[in-house]
């Protein structure tokens, strides 16, 4: 008898059977892949690797302008290929590491709930039954598709194709205006693909602040993407030249068309039905408090949970939250206001807490402020001064929201965390000091601005 079973080995899993450790429980943990997820396997890391490549060859190609002369830069997609795998790989390994040092039992095999405290796991070597006090579901989600444009992995392709490409498309048209979308816009066209992004919503990355996705849309237009919004893609037609993709009334050719429209959560054939878990749209229903489903001892976490942002850090805090419960019968809820979203195109976008028009319809009045980057001394010494900050703030309350876009963005979201976290009020967050020269200047100066005192 295990304390806990973990079906599925991504973030949401692994944190929870890496954290268990802390109190001494003992773990078995599902997998019926590889260790580490859609987000080690084919999502963050893989993704981030290839727009870091992306932005070393932007970097190159622009280094004349510090005095630096070289020949043109060319890209090799294969080494960049080899270097993405590699980075996979070694993270892989020390994931694994981890758990086994942690005394966690990994099963490899497909895991399924099989009654009260019951999980079957079908391997190679047969069915192996496994019980737990307690069972933890971190099944993960997969990338989704729309009628009539079903993934065939050459022509249309999702992301986790995208990801492995042997070579580099010439032309690619992208399904999906999102986070997914406007990476994969982001580091092709960097690289010299021509891109086209169809987007169904008035503005891209929908749910982020307006001003931060008008901002991302202006600096991804000047390189080259082309985008449409407000319209959906009404079919196409694979020929011996490509794909013809069709929207509105154009019709464009491309090599590759990539659907980014989202991801769908992995909870059939996991045994739920048998089970008091509720679902909302194949999502699992829990108590935020605690992350417990509607039958006692089974926990979810992850890209299965229904109504949290589906984020690898968001799995590793509701794994916290899980174990901990566990453990302790203690609340540690996670604080889904304070957690940072980040879109890690070049520039980067990233926002953390409400945006404008959550505020607004919240019926909030808000104090807003935003501060460039163009007069930030360290952004025009690196060369990457376009962009801004935006504090969202209640007047005469506390910091609610706020956005960054430009250099680096993810890393600064952090500090604005931690003033949404903590309900920090502008005038308290400003009377911190900034070194000169810093990107996060630009921060500070956004707090002053809205504390009423700016000073640039």
């Amino acid at each position: 008898m295990f304390d806990v079973v973990i079906i599925g080995g991504g973030p949401g899993g692994y944190g929870a059977a890496l954290y268990a450790h802390n109190f001494g429980l003992s773990v078995a943990m599902v997998e019926k892949d590889t260790v580490g997820g859609t987000c080690l396997l084919r999502g963050c890391i893989p993704a981030k690797t290839w727009l870091q490549a992306a932005e070393v060859f932007t970097t190159v190609k622009g280094a004349a302008t510090f005095g630096v002369m070289s020949s043109e830069p060319t890209f090799d997609w294969a080494a960049g290929l080899e270097r993405k795998r590699k980075i996979v790989n070694g993270l892989v390994r020390g994931v694994s590491g981890l758990l086994k040092s942690r005394g966690v039992e990994i099963v490899d095999g497909f895991g399924r709930i099989a009654g009260p405290n019951r999980v079957i796991v079908e391997t190679d070597e047969g069915t192996r039954e496994l019980e737990a006090t307690n069972i933890i579901l971190a099944t993960g989600s997969s990338p989704s598709s729309i009628p009539g444009f079903d993934f065939d992995g050459t022509s249309i392709v999702s992301s986790d194709h995208a990801l492995d490409w042997t070579s580099q498309p010439a032309r690619v048209g992208i399904v999906g205006g999102g986070i997914i979308g406007c990476e994969f816009a982001s580091l092709l066209a960097d690289l010299g693909s021509e891109v086209t992004v169809v987007e169904m919503l008035d503005q891209i990355l929908p749910g982020f602040d307006s001003d931060a996705a008008r901002e991302l849309r202006k600096q991804l237009s000047r390189r080259g993407v082309v985008f449409h919004t407000s319209l959906g893609v009404s079919g196409h037609e694979v020929t011996d030249a490509g794909v013809r993709l069709s929207f509105g009334d154009e019709t464009i050719e491309v090599d590759k068309v990539l659907v980014a429209v989202g991801r769908r959560p992995l909870t059939e054939g996991i045994g739920l039905d048998a089970t008091k878990v509720e679902l909302d749209r194949g999502h699992v229903l829990v108590d935020l408090e605690t992350m417990q489903t509607a039958e006692p001892g089974v926990f979810a976490v992850g890209d299965i949970v229904a109504g949290t942002p589906g984020l690898a850090h968001g799995a590793f805090a509701e794994a916290i939250a899980a174990i901990t419960y566990i453990a302790t019968g203690e609340n540690a809820a996670v604080d889904y206001r304070a957690i940072p979203s980040v879109v890690y195109t070049y520039p980067e976008a990233a926002q953390v807490g409400m945006t404008e028009s959550e505020a607004a319809e919240a019926g909030i009045v808000t104090n807003l402020h935003n501060h460039s980057f163009m007069g930030v001394g360290r952004a025009q010494i690196i060369g990457k001064n376009r962009g801004f900050v935006k504090i969202v703030a209640e007047v005469n309350g506390p910091i609610i929201g706020a956005s960054v876009v430009g250099p680096h963005a993810g890393e600064l979201i952090h500090e604005l965390m931690y003033s949404v976290g903590w309900e920090a009020l502008p005038e308290e967050a400003a009377a911190f000091v900034h070194a000169h020269p810093t990107l996060s200047e630009a921060v500070g100066e956004s707090l002053m601005a809205t504390a009423g005192r700016s000073l640039h």
